[in-house]
């Protein structure tokens, strides 16, 4: 990993409530994605990272709401999303069919959707939205996948559902000009297909705790 992700990731633990158990190997084999952990995610069918910055839709067409976009440089603080869940103590597995929210990590927003049409495919808007003491029913996101594995794992497919529009988390090909030249349009779309899968790759994954 080069210097530069290893610093931010170290910037991401600085951000998350308490440590990690120094004295806990997780598996290699079979890292489990756990409450608390900070994650990118990669949409399998563009190799692009999901990633927010410092850049709003328009208002009038869209909502004015933080941009959320793919980018296919993995080496960027504005890629790392923090996972966290309702009543679900840091180092716990996220389970199948979880309800769950996205924290970005560089503005602390969450990863929304809503009934705002997408500015370049007309789908539906995803975007960033609220902050630590602000949050609502449009940044619950439901993961889902086909195996029949419990818990959602590292480097696995898994699709992730929008609890109140039941749009799916998609990301395609189609790029945007300036003031973001080379990102990628992420979407929420109905239908199950390619661009709805998403992986969790590089991250600070907490290990799950053993009770005392």
């Amino acid at each position: 990993m080069r210097s530069g992700l290893a610093l931010l990731l170290l910037a991401a633990l600085a951000l998350v409530v308490g440590p990690a158990l120094a004295d806990e190997e997780p598996d290699v084999d079979r890292v489990l994605v756990t409450c608390g952990s900070v994650i990118k995610l990669e949409a399998d069918k563009t190799r692009h990272v999901l990633h927010s910055h410092e850049v709003s839709y328009g208002y009038g067409r869209g909502s004015g709401q933080q941009s959320v976009t793919g980018y296919p440089e993995m080496d960027q603080a504005g890629s790392l999303w923090i996972v966290r869940a309702e009543d679900c103590r840091q180092g716990t597995g996220i389970k199948k069919g979880q309800e769950l929210r996205l924290q970005h990590v560089a503005t602390r927003r969450w990863l929304h959707s809503h009934l705002f049409a997408s500015p370049l495919s007309n789908n539906q808007e995803v975007s960033c939205f609220g902050d630590d003491g602000t949050s609502d029913t449009g940044d619950v996101w439901r993961v889902e996948w086909d195996s029949s594995e419990p818990y959602w794992l590292r480097d696995a497919v898994v699709r992730l559902v929008h609890k109140d529009t039941g749009a799916f988390l998609s990301n395609h090909n189609v790029k945007y000009q300036r003031p973001i030249p080379g990102h990628t349009e992420v979407f929420g779309f109905k239908q199950k297909g390619q661009h709805a899968l998403w992986r969790a790759t590089e991250g600070v994954y907490f290990p799950e705790r053993t009770k005392a």
